[in-house]
C-alpha cells in the first residue's frame, strides 16, 4: 500500500511539474504555439488548432534533454 502512496505522488507532482512548465512557456514563451507550420482553421461556426510545428520542437527538444538525463544517471 506504501508503494501505491508513493506512487500517487510521483505522479502528482509530475502533473504539477508539466503545468509549471506549460505555465511559464506560455509566459515567457508568446511564439510558442504560433509556429510556420502550425495549423489554424477558421470557419464560422468552429475553430480547428493542430500546432504541428510546436510538438514537433517539444519533441526534439524532449528527447535531447532525456538523452542527456539518461547519459547522466548511466553513470
Amino acid at each position: 500500500m506504501a508503494d501505491l502512496g508513493r506512487l500517487l505522488v510521483i505522479i502528482g507532482l509530475s502533473i504539477a511539474f508539466g503545468g509549471l512548465i506549460i505555465w511559464l512557456a506560455a509566459r515567457y514563451l508568446p511564439w510558442l504555439g504560433n509556429l510556420p507550420g502550425d495549423i489554424r482553421v477558421e470557419g464560422d461556426n468552429y475553430k480547428i488548432y493542430f500546432p504541428l510545428a510546436t510538438m514537433i520542437l517539444v519533441s526534439i527538444i524532449g528527447t535531447i534533454l532525456l538523452n542527456i538525463i539518461a547519459r547522466v544517471f548511466r553513470r
